[in-house]
């Protein structure tokens, strides 16, 4: 029995698909969290940045010592989607 060609292209167009979004998230700087409730998307340092150098910032002196973070990930958004509503545990009331 031959296979149709287009369950065959999709068999072949899924993982190229794939491949591709990993290429673009990773030239984005982009890292990816998927389960069934949500799809999260957060911005990392570049390595190629030439003011922190991919640690992300840098720490600050005074009496008081911070990291300050670098413009290269920190300024750029998060995206979050809510795919599903994380149901509620049996032991709390609906309401």
């Amino acid at each position: 029995m031959r296979t149709p060609p287009r369950s065959l292209m999709a068999a072949v167009a899924v993982p190229l698909a794939l491949t591709a979004a990993a290429a673009v998230l990773k030239a984005g700087h982009w890292r990816l969290y998927a389960d069934r409730h949500r799809i999260h998307l957060t911005p990392y340092p570049r390595r190629s940045c030439p003011a922190c150098r991919g640690a992300g910032g840098w720490w600050v002196d005074g009496p008081f010592p911070e990291m300050e973070a670098c413009g290269c990930w920190s300024e750029r958004r998060e995206l979050r989607i809510r795919l599903l509503p994380v149901p509620a545990r049996p032991d709390e009331t609906p309401f």
